[in-house]
Formats: C-alpha cells, structure tokens, sequence
C-alpha cells in the first residue's frame, strides 16, 4: 500500500526554540497562490492533449517524456539514484512527475536538480521500488 504514496515526509519532534519564535511562516493564502497558479500552469500545458491529462499525477509515460526532460545534471542524478536506491521504472516516473510538480510550484518551466533531489528525498525510507 505505501508503494502508492508518492510523497512521505518524517516529522520529528520540534524544538522548543522553533515553537516559540515569533517569526510567522508563509501565509496559507500565499500557498492557496502558489498551488492555484501551479495548478493552472498544468491545466495550460495539458489543454491540448485532448486525452484525459489535467495534471501533472495523469501523466503517462508519453507525456512524462514529453514534460520532464532532464537536463545533463538532472540524468547524473536520476541515473545515481536509480543504481543506488533500486528504483523500478514505476518509481522513476513517480519520481519524475513529483519533480515537474515542484517545479510548477516554483514557478520554473524547466525541472532543476533541486526539485529532483526534493522529490528523491520524498520516497519512503528503505523503500525500494
């Protein structure tokens, strides 16, 4: 069942210090923005699809090679993870999406190996598949 849950996050215990700090975090409408615009950014990548795609988790493997090319640093790191982690092809395309997501979220056409790495490090520990 874990296998289907593309996103697993580890939540340790918070520090007094961090709980206590006056300073505010991101505002949740400035991340209902963000997520909307994101949102959007894929409804107008998709639109002429015409194949049921409306988001970046609808896409199949045609279009996940079509929308998330890699660059030269981007495959040295997917192709690393693939050896080290034991990833199967499902995993990788899982990968691959989850990348093209954060970076709608941030704002960036192209997928840099920074969203890459925040996707890896997204997969469950000692999962591997």
């Amino acid at each position: 069942m874990l296998d289907r849950i593309d996103i697993h996050i580890e939540v340790p215990r918070v520090d007094f210090e961090k709980l206590s700090d006056k300073r505010r975090g991101e505002s949740s409408e400035d991340i209902r923005a963000r997520v909307e615009k994101a949102r959007q950014i894929q409804r107008d990548r998709f639109t002429e699809l015409k194949n049921g795609v409306m988001t970046n988790a609808d896409m199949r493997v045609a279009e996940v090679r079509q929308f998330c090319e890699l660059d030269e640093a981007g495959q040295a790191l997917i192709k690393t993870a693939m050896a080290q982690l034991q990833l199967s092809a499902r995993a990788y395309h899982r990968i691959l999406k989850l990348s093209r997501t954060i970076a709608d979220l941030a704002g960036e056409e192209n997928i840099a190996s920074t969203h890459l790495a925040e996707a890896l490090q997204y997969r469950p520990k000692g999962m591997m598949v």
